[in-house]
């Protein structure tokens, strides 16, 4: 095999560049063709566009989207949007990646994408939202669609974000079509469950991990980093499972408690503190990246990347990181992680269980039909168990970490889809 060796990683890691170095291990691990390799390492399309909007003011700002198709060769790309100041292309083209090898993980028929508004949405007006999420829907009106490429919410963005996305496809098609997106409200064809599915994706994979590594859940730690969605269903659905938390953190800091924090008490604490822990009563308050290096049983990053890095891997005592987060281990800290015998249970299957879910609510919309939220969480749940287990079985077949594992279950199973359909 003659393919070309990614560029020399830096600590703070371009994430493609971060991707591509696991990708790249991954594809000489299973011998995969150069051919193969160099189809599934590009983008299959990048779509950079310029959104004028009216501002509240009566001013005109010119805001930058993007949409990056990975890949559609297991079926329609799929991926959230997410509008922050941050977004630039290397991010939405290691995220569209990403989703290809998380679909093809849980063995759910789409291909990865990924897109994004540089804006700071939290200083903006819902008007002006609105009329940047409907611009950016017009203007990627003929990428879109249900069986071509269908958004779902990010950083960000929410349901109402993707209520305006789907009407604005429908006006312009001039019918409703609620399979366009997933991740909407309720009453527009949203799915049952789609709120914690993350977090119980995080819980699944964690019980599996655990179930292997013979740690019992009723005498076991947890810390948290990061209690947004993810974090704070993942720290809820564990402690019901038998799990100790013993330390959250979000943005205010790390609270730490070391007989247990009551994760219902702080979510309400939460949802009445404007979003935020700070003040919150029955933990002391310790550094961010102090809770990282706890010694727990379990940790749990569910906030941004590149957190745990050469920097402080060594530090680590954690004898399980599930990752929440996309991308919370830079590939640098791979071999560190690994050398000191901590098993991992990597971003593209750990928190797959979101974009299943999405997949359950267009299945849904297609078929005009809603499921409960029991059958949601069964089914979701037996998928997440499944990709764990086989996950688990390729890295004891090619001695290999679960990170690696991964990529190698989801460019094998591309990479064989493409090899039947062919190319030019």
């Amino acid at each position: 095999m003659a393919y070309i060796e990614p560029a020399p990683i830096k600590d703070k890691e371009n994430p493609f560049e971060s991707m591509m170095s696991r990708f790249h291990i991954a594809a000489q691990t299973l011998g995969l063709d150069d051919e193969i390799y160099n189809v599934l390492k590009s983008p299959a399309k990048q779509v950079l566009v310029s959104l004028p909007i009216t501002m509240d003011d009566g001013s005109i700002q010119v805001f930058e989207g993007y949409r990056v198709i990975h890949s559609n060769i297991l079926g329609p790309s799929k991926g959230g949007i997410r509008y922050d100041m941050g977004v630039n292309l290397d991010e939405v083209k290691a995220l569209a990646a990403w989703m290809t090898w998380k679909c093809a993980v849980v063995d759910i028929p789409y291909g990865g994408a990924k897109g994004g508004i540089r804006c700071n949405p939290r200083q903006m007006s819902a008007g002006e939202i609105e009329r940047l999420t409907r611009a950016f829907t017009s203007a990627l009106i003929e990428i879109f669609g249900p069986d071509r490429d269908i958004p779902a919410p990010d950083m960000g963005t929410g349901p109402r974000e993707m209520a305006w996305l789907m009407d604005q496809y429908s006006r312009s098609y001039g019918r409703t079509e609620n399979a366009v997106v997933t991740g909407k409200p309720l009453v527009l064809g949203g799915s049952l469950g789609r709120q914690e599915a993350t977090g119980r994706g995080v819980m699944v994979s964690a019980l599996a991990a655990m179930e292997k590594l013979k740690i019992n859940p009723y005498r076991a730690t947890c810390a948290v980093q990061g209690f947004g969605n993810v974090g704070s269903f993942a720290a809820l659905l564990l402690e019901e499972r038998g799990l100790k938390v013993v330390a959250i953190s979000d943005l205010s800091g790390a609270y730490y408690n070391p007989k247990g924090i009551q994760i219902h008490e702080a979510i309400e604490y939460r949802n009445k503190n404007n979003g935020s822990l700070e003040g919150m009563e029955g933990a002391e308050k310790i550094g961010g990246d102090e809770l990282l290096e706890l010694d727990v049983d379990l940790l749990i990053p569910a906030a941004k990347e590149d957190v745990i890095t050469i920097q402080n891997a060594e530090r680590i005592k954690a004898r399980l990181i599930v990752e929440g987060a996309n991308g919370p281990t830079s590939a640098r800290a791979d071999n560190i992680i690994n050398d000191k015998g901590i098993m991992v249970a990597p971003d593209i299957l750990a928190n797959a269980g979101g974009v299943t879910v999405s997949y359950f609510e267009w299945v849904q919309n297609r078929l005009g039909y809603k499921w409960t939220g029991e059958r949601v969480n069964r089914r979701s749940d037996r998928i997440m168990k499944e990709a764990f287990d086989n996950v688990y079985r390729t890295s004891i077949e090619y001695k290999v970490s679960m990170r690696i594992a991964a990529y190698i279950v989801a460019i094998d199973k591309v990479a064989k889809t493409y090899k039947f359909r062919g190319g030019f």
